[in-house]
C-alpha cells in the first residue's frame, strides 16, 4: 500500500498539471482570438532604414530592414495584435513611382476586403508619406482603418521613432473607432487625415503636421482618442477605382518664384503632360510671363489647376484669375502635390473642367 499511495499522487499531479496547461492554452488561444488582425505592408523608407553609427540620423541607408526584421523589434505588438507581414516592395519613398501606388492601393483593396483583416498598417519612407496616403484615400475601397507610418530617424539610431510609431499604427489600425476616417497617418503620438497632412520639417520627428486644421486625434498610452472628423469624402465615397488601371495619365507640377518664364510649363506640355498643376505665389497668382504658356496648354487639351506654394488656405475661384474665362480648375485647400494626385485620378474619368471642379471641392 505505501508503494501504491506516491504512485496515485504523482498521477494526480500529472492530471493536473496538464489539465493546468490545457486552461492555459484555452485562455491564451481566446485572448489572440479576441486581438485584431492587423497586416503590415512594408515599403521601405527610414523606418526600414541603416546608419554607420548609432548616432547617424542624417545620410543613412533607407529601405535595407525586412518586414519581418521590423516586426520582431517590437514585440509588444504581439500583445495588442495578430500581426502579419508582407514586404510590398523596399524603396526610399523619393522613389516611388504610379506605377507602385496602383500596385499598393489593389493589394490593401484585396486585403480588406477579407473578412479576417481588420486593419492595414503600411510602413513608407517620410518624403513623400504624404502623397502615397491620399492616393489610398482617394481609392481604398474600404471602411476598414488604412494607417500609413514612417519614421524621421533610421532603426539604428539612439531613440529610433520606428518603433513607437510602428505599435501606434497597429493599435490605431485595430482601433474600430478609426474605421469610417479614411486613410490615417500615425506619427509621434498623433493622429493625422492623409488629406491634410504634410511634411513640414526637413530632419525633426514632429515633421508631420497639419498646422490649421489640426490633428483628428492622439495616441496616449497605446490608445487613440478622436476628436474630429474627416469631413471631405474618402474611400467608399470615391468614384475612383483603379482595380482595372496599369497605369496613370501624366500630370505635372510648374512652380512660380519671382521672375519666372514659360520653360517650365512649355517642357512639361512638350513631355506629355496631360494636366498640369501650377503651384503659384499667394493666392495661386499667375505670373505674366507664365500665363501665356497655361493659357495655350489649356487650348492644347492640357487640363490646368491652380494651386499655391503657400502650404495653407483656399484658392479662391475668380480671385487672382478669371478661372471661368480661361476655363481652369483651382485645387481649394489641397497642396500643389495632393493636387497632382487628384487630377491624375479625376483625368481616369473625365476632361471636363466644371466635373473635375466638383470633384476639387468634395475631395
Amino acid at each position: 500500500m505505501s508503494k501504491q499511495f506516491p504512485q496515485a499522487a504523482r498521477a494526480r499531479a500529472a492530471l493536473f498539471g496538464f489539465l493546468f496547461m490545457f486552461a492555459a492554452a484555452a485562455v491564451q488561444a481566446q485572448t489572440t482570438a479576441k486581438l485584431p488582425n492587423v497586416t503590415i505592408l512594408a515599403t521601405g523608407g527610414t523606418i526600414a532604414g541603416t546608419g554607420a553609427t548609432s548616432t547617424t540620423t542624417v545620410g543613412y541607408t533607407a529601405a535595407t530592414v525586412g518586414v519581418q526584421s521590423l516586426i520582431a523589434a517590437v514585440p509588444e505588438i504581439a500583445k495588442v495584435a495578430n500581426v502579419t507581414g508582407e514586404q510590398v516592395f523596399q524603396i526610399a519613398s523619393e522613389n516611388i513611382s504610379d506605377a507602385q501606388w496602383l500596385q499598393l492601393a489593389k493589394r490593401v483593396n484585396v486585403l480588406l476586403a477579407q473578412p479576417n483583416v481588420d486593419g492595414v498598417v503600411i510602413t513608407h519612407g517620410t518624403d513623400t508619406l504624404e502623397e502615397t496616403a491620399y492616393f489610398l484615400h482617394l481609392t481604398v475601397k474600404s471602411r476598414k482603418p488604412v494607417v500609413v507610418v514612417g519614421s524621421m530617424r533610421p532603426s539604428t539610431a539612439l531613440s529610433a521613432d520606428g518603433p513607437i510609431n510602428l505599435y501606434n499604427a497597429v493599435r490605431l489600425a485595430g482601433t474600430p473607432e478609426a474605421a469610417g476616417r479614411g486613410v490615417l497617418v500615425a506619427m509621434n503620438d498623433q493622429i493625422h487625415s492623409a488629406r491634410d497632412v504634410t511634411k513640414a520639417n526637413t530632419t525633426t520627428t514632429d515633421t508631420f503636421r497639419t498646422s490649421e486644421l489640426g490633428v483628428i486625434g492622439y495616441i496616449q498610452g497605446g490608445k487613440p482618442f478622436f476628436y474630429r472628423n474627416v469631413v471631405r469624402n474618402h474611400t467608399l465615397d470615391t468614384e475612383f477605382d483603379v482595380s482595372k488601371l496599369d497605369a496613370l495619365p501624366q500630370v505635372d507640377v510648374a512652380y512660380a518664384y519671382a521672375n519666372v518664364g514659360d520653360v517650365a510649363v512649355n517642357a512639361l506640355v512638350a513631355a506629355g503632360a496631360r494636366g498640369l498643376v501650377h503651384a503659384g505665389v499667394g493666392n495661386g497668382s499667375l505670373p505674366a510671363k507664365t500665363k501665356p504658356a497655361l493659357v495655350k496648354a489649356r487650348k492644347d487639351g492640357v487640363v490646368i489647376v491652380r494651386a499655391s506654394r503657400v502650404g495653407q488656405g483656399i484658392v479662391a475661384r475668380n480671385g487672382e484669375a478669371n478661372d471661368d474665362e480661361l476655363d481652369f480648375v483651382v485645387a481649394d485647400t489641397l497642396s500643389p502635390q495632393k493636387a497632382r494626385i487628384l487630377l491624375m485620378l479625376a483625368l481616369t474619368k473625365t476632361t471636363d473642367t466644371k466635373n473635375i471642379q466638383r470633384m476639387f471641392y468634395t475631395y
